[in-house]
């Protein structure tokens, strides 16, 4: 299914959505800064997290009039994406990415300096919104998962290079960097709705698990994909020295030899030949199925977190968003 179609029972939300993040990014009247943010605006990406907050708030009421203010919805939907674009920018500069969604990134285009600087001014922008929300539980969701996601990026950082990690520390990263965020915006959205902690919960780990599985697939077509496909280089994680959940499943199922010749490729400084010698191993061993495997028990466990909601179409939605993670990879 096409996002399109999933999307549909919120198109005019998320329209909303698209004017709020283009009066955010062209508020400034310096020149520089407007068209900063008219770049970041020309490549919009799938919007899932600004979808999410809506669908987690419009399924818990299984679409029904309930007390959210829609206008305090629009706003913190854009403030998850503004957060998003800010450390897309931030993690550019610390991968030395050159492209992002098919064109060249703000760092290679502008270089680091204004890189940082324009992803702290979007994060800025985020919070400004969230703080007219006036609602001390929403702004303590954010600021939190901000704060993990950070800690998430920052450990990943540091541990670079470590052909040590373990599966539960490499889960742990991507818990905080990833499943955390994804978990807020459904959290997010049912806080506006003000629905009942049970509810709040099921969305949060609904949130949180597809964090999880997102963020694994998201591993592994980095290894896997063509260029075309990623709007950006493959093999980026790699080439920055993270070790994922791909490269762990290979070293797994690797025989001695094997394992070892794909430790001594990931020591060296990765070319071209190397990243598909490693990808080629992936692709042709149990890794791939296995890893796959892991993200879709993931998915399963985030659409198991929505049997207590009201039947409705923005359930369904939800529903259909956690299958799209995991579609076509195989």
């Amino acid at each position: 299914m096409e996002l399109a179609d999933i999307y549909q029972p919120i198109a005019t939300e998320l329209k909303s959505v698209e004017e709020f993040l283009a009066a955010s990014l062209r508020e400034s009247k310096h020149p520089s800064i407007l068209s900063l943010g008219d770049f970041v605006l020309e490549s919009p990406g799938k919007r899932l997290r600004p979808a999410l907050a809506i669908l987690s708030e419009k399924a818990a009421s299984a679409g029904e009039t309930d007390g959210a203010n829609r206008d305090d919805l629009i706003r913190v939907a854009t403030a998850v994406e503004l957060i998003h674009l800010a450390a897309l920018i931030h993690d550019d500069v610390l991968d030395h990415a050159k492209m992002r969604r098919g064109k060249p990134s703000v760092n290679a285009k502008w270089g680091d300096d204004v890189s940082i600087a324009l992803g702290d001014y979007v994060y800025s922008k985020a919070f400004e919104l969230v703080g007219r929300c006036r609602s001390p539980g929403l702004f303590s969701c954010i600021s939190e998962a901000m704060y993990a996601m950070c800690e998430g990026e920052l450990s990943q950082v540091c541990q670079r290079g470590d052909l040590e990690l373990t599966r539960e520390s490499y889960l742990l990263i991507i818990s905080k960097k990833t499943a955390r965020p994804f978990a807020a915006c459904c959290h997010a959205g049912t806080i506006i709705g003000n629905h009942s902690p049970n509810i709040q919960e099921a969305l949060r780990r609904f949130g949180w698990n597809f964090g999880i599985a997102f963020q694994i697939i998201d591993d592994c077509r980095d290894l896997i994909s063509e260029e075309k496909t990623l709007g950006k280089r493959p093999g980026q994680d790699v080439l920055a020295g993270d070790i994922t959940l791909p490269i762990l499943t290979l070293l797994d199922v690797a025989g001695p030899s094997d394992r070892q010749h794909v430790k001594n490729l990931l020591r060296l400084d990765t070319n071209g030949d190397s990243l598909r010698t490693i990808r080629d191993m992936f692709i042709n061993s149990p890794a791939l199925d296995i890893t796959v495997s892991t993200a879709s028990s993931y998915v399963d466990q985030a659409k198991q977190c929505l049997r207590g909601l009201g039947s409705s179409d923005y359930r369904d939605s939800l529903t259909y968003l956690a299958d799209y993670v995991t579609d076509g990879i195989l």
